[in-house]
């Protein structure tokens, strides 16, 4: 049953260096603009909000076509990436970690969010009070008690980038080896012939990874919770 091919090994291997990459790629951004939308008050705050919220509720198709539109080849970003830096991310593993990292980046801005809302600002103002700088005082008090909010984060971000499909397949194609993670694998294996094994095979190993992700990132969510409540 677990005699898994190497093109099956391929695409898991590929699925979790995608996952990991676009984890790390979006959780500066992440942080930025979960700090934005806690701490901050400004004319259009509910737009953006909005925008950050988007990927949630557009079709995936929708955001892989807009991807490859922008960053594809001929589209305004991706020619500029592709003529000056020599970067291109349509049909490439790294447009796969740039869809996944947009699809995710809702869920992992939320739970920085709300674990910056909860910080006792008085720990912030005493720090300024004794002489630290706005940088120090986000560096050393406002990020160490945000930490299990950007834990938990992350690892949603990483959950969902993990079982990506939609956006992905729309902007870089599914392509053995290179972009084919395992929701793209089990989207064709179940169109060939005796394919079923291979496809529920991915599909266990799958919902096990995901799950793990998910009691991780509700047990960061309790630590935070606690940590907050002063437990």
């Amino acid at each position: 049953m677990f005699d898994l091919s190497p093109a099956e090994w391929t695409a898991i291997a590929l699925s979790l260096r995608i996952a990991i990459v676009a984890t790390v790629w979006v959780l500066p951004f992440g942080i930025a603009v979960g700090w934005v939308l806690a701490r901050t008050q400004f004319w259009g705050k509910t737009l953006l909000d909005g925008i950050v919220y988007l990927p949630l509720v557009l079709p995936p198709v929708v955001t892989g076509y807009l991807l490859l539109i922008s960053f594809g080849r001929k589209g305004p970003i991706g020619a500029f990436l592709a003529e000056y830096l020599g970067i291109v991310l349509s049909f490439r593993w790294t447009g796969a970690a740039l869809s996944c990292g947009v699809m995710g980046f809702p869920l992992l801005v939320r739970p920085i969010r709300l674990a910056l809302e909860a910080i006792d600002r008085r720990f912030e103002d005493a720090a300024a009070t004794l002489g630290a700088g706005r940088f120090m005082v986000f560096l050393t008090i406002t990020l160490p008690l945000a930490l299990p909010g950007i834990i938990a984060g992350a690892v949603l971000c990483f959950a969902r980038a993990l079982g990506e499909f939609g956006a992905t397949i729309t902007f870089v194609s599914n392509i053995p080896g290179e972009t084919q993670t395992i929701s793209a694998a089990i989207y064709t294996l179940l169109q060939v012939p005796n394919g079923d094994a291979a496809a529920g095979r991915l599909v266990i190993i799958a919902i096990v990874i995901a799950l793990a992700a998910l009691i991780a990132s509700e047990w960061f969510a309790r630590r935070a919770g606690l940590r907050f409540q002063g437990e």
